[in-house]
């Protein structure tokens, strides 16, 4: 649809708006386009702008600032709304940078005049004809939008580009409208349809058909089979949408309902590359008491037990713990998730989410009162879920990385414990404690420096914080060593693949010269994330070149290796020490298969390229 010959012309004068309810009107049962309907061909504002060259490069962002603030300044401080819009359109067009850009120097640049800016934003959002002026209005009214605004943001939400923007102006005047805008526009197979239509259909506070039907609409959403990849990203605004808190208080004894609350709620407080969404989630704390104190209805299935524990965890120490709980609520909360949970043994250890169960059931109610200055553990996620293996810091009780980090979570013990780097050394040392998925060179990481001072370890200079720069952190440095030791030793969350790659890289970190043996440029073992009971050895291999390489020079191609160990039951020493012994007696290259790396090599080696 973004093709020019797809695209809907736009009347002579026509504004943005009035393309969206004409789309809108004419077939209101069809389904908005996938991102949103094209923007349609049309002049560039009541004062068209001379042709522009091609876009400029980019700029640095601070530079850009300037630019965008300086060309709208004047203009949203012009008292005259229909002067300023004009002036917008002409500034917009003539600053030759991406929509975006703009749209968010807008959002944050100072106002002279807010009243007058909000008029501007107005006229924009109501007459613009340029998709660059629009969202200057769009992008004023998130901070200046009044009830009056709704009904024009929910349909300019509806053109590709301003579904995001449009909500973030929607969001503090009707959440509902904002969440629906979002999965409307990003419903592309259509699994979000019948919510969306229900949910738009009436209010909440229609009689009790009406909510039913976005009850059933939710919990067969939310229960279906595959709803961890359909729903799972999507989880606060689907619940917003919903209205899961005018739901839960209509139907207080419906188990799936409850089932349903529980799963939106701990899918909200994952962080993977965003800040946790259950910190956006208003009435999360009471969504939390609801599932709490009903958790008891759906029974003792095992499905229900690891939902159960899962809440647990967020609530103790991940994303749930810092809501504002009143004092001694979340602990009581905590306390009734144990009850729920029972001493009832889980089936057979052949099953690995039992065996998850089983392993972890009585680890987040180990709350210690009052809570200690530093507490460190190591949680384990569901590995029906979307595990993840995370080094929570506790900071009187308070988890510290979702706290301070948005964009990913706490690294997993083999990265923080097992090489020392929480503990202090002669120097000052910085520790990566947290990376976004997409590495820190895209999204960023969180970074603090580890130091002694005296009878002290001091925790400052932080990097990679959202928000101001966190306080320093000072800890009792016999206790603090004490503290990192225990969570280090602490394995009752690990299953015996995991330990037995802890103990793999444990020897391999004693014995380097395994690396120069085997002409390997690396070495590191781990589970394998879609078969967690399987261990990987990987290792690189460049041949030595037969002069040495200038510094600087490319040193040639390279190969990467895989050998795989299954968990064949014995203990993971045992596992783990036959493995070193292998390493230590036979070249592992004659054992372990290429995975990547130059295939020309490969094959010049005589090894064999994998099959895709």
């Amino acid at each position: 649809m973004s093709a020019r010959d797809e695209r809907t012309p736009l009347i002579p004068g026509a504004s943005l708006y009035d393309y969206v309810l004409f789309r809108r009107g004419v077939d209101p049962a069809a389904p908005v386009p996938p991102r949103g309907y094209p923007v349609p061909d049309g002049p560039d504002g009541p004062a068209d702008p001379p042709p522009a060259p091609p876009a400029r490069p980019r700029l640095a962002w601070d530079r850009t600032q300037r630019e965008v603030t300086a060309a709208l300044a004047g203009p949203l401080a012009d008292p005259d709304p229909v002067r300023a819009a004009e002036a917008v359109h002409r500034a917009t067009g003539l600053l030759r940078l991406p929509d975006r850009t703009v749209r968010a120097v807008a959002t944050r640049m100072p106002l002279d005049d807010e009243t007058a800016a909000r008029a501007t934003a107005r006229l924009l959002t109501r007459t613009g004809t340029s998709l660059g002026a629009v969202g200057v209005g769009v992008a004023l009214l998130i901070r200046l939008g009044e009830p009056e605004d709704v009904p024009c943001l929910k349909a300019l939400g509806l053109l590709r580009g301003l579904a995001r923007p449009a909500a973030a102006a929607l969001d503090p005047l009707d959440r509902q409208a904002a969440a629906l805008l979002l999965l409307t526009c990003t419903d592309r197979d259509r699994t979000l349809t019948r919510l969306i239509d229900a949910a738009g259909a009436g209010s909440h506070d229609d009689a009790e058909g009406g909510n039913r039907s976005v009850r059933d609409a939710l919990v067969a959403l939310v229960t279906a089979p595959d709803w961890i990849t359909t729903v799972h990203w999507q989880a606060r605004r689907v619940a917003e949408a919903a209205r899961l808190d005018a739901l839960l208080r209509a139907h207080p004894d419906d188990a799936a309902l409850v089932t349903a609350a529980g799963r939106l709620l701990h899918a909200m407080a994952a962080q993977h590359n965003t800040r946790a969404d259950l910190l956006d989630y208003g009435p999360a704390a009471e969504a939390y008491r609801t599932v709490a104190r009903r958790a008891g209805l759906p029974g003792p299935a095992l499905d229900h037990q690891a939902l159960l524990l899962s809440l647990a965890q967020d609530l103790h120490s991940g994303a749930g713990a810092l809501l504002d709980w009143p004092p001694g609520e979340r602990e009581a909360l905590l306390d009734l998730l144990r009850r729920h949970l029972g001493t009832e043994p889980p089936p057979g250890p052949h099953d690995r989410r039992a065996a998850w169960l089983a392993r972890n059931r009585t680890r987040p109610f180990r709350h210690p009162a009052p809570h200690p200055p530093l507490r460190i553990e190591v949680v384990a996620g569901d590995p029906d879920g979307h595990p993840t293996v995370e080094t929570r810091i506790l900071i009187d009780g308070r988890p510290l990385v979702p706290a301070l980090f948005g964009n990913g979570p706490a690294h997993p013990p083999e990265h923080l414990l097992d090489t020392g780097g929480l503990l202090p050394g002669p120097e000052p040392r910085e520790v990566q404690l947290a990376e976004a998925d997409c590495t820190e060179g895209c999204c960023g990481a969180l970074h603090v420096t580890v130091r002694r001072d005296g009878d002290e370890v001091v925790w400052d200079g932080w990097r990679g914080a959202a928000g101001p720069p966190p306080p320093q952190l000072r800890f009792d440095a016999a206790a603090y060593g004490a503290e990192v030791r225990r969570a280090r030793d602490d394995e009752s969350w690990a299953w015996p693949a995991r330990r037995t790659a802890r103990r793999i890289t444990a020897a391999l970190r004693q014995r380097p010269q395994l690396r120069t043996r085997w002409e390997l440029g690396w070495i590191r073992a781990a589970t394998d994330w879609q078969d967690p009971d399987t261990v990987n050895v990987h290792f690189g291999h460049r041949p030595a070149p037969a002069t040495p390489p200038e510094p600087g020079e490319d040193p040639g191609p390279g190969l990467i290796f895989e050998w795989q160990l299954p968990d064949d039951g014995r203990p993971p020493e045992v596992q783990a020490a036959a493995a070193v012994e292998r390493l230590e007696s036979a070249d592992p290259k004659t054992y372990a298969g290429v995975i990547g790396g130059s295939r020309e090599l490969a094959e010049s080696l005589g090894y064999a390229w994998p099959q895709p």
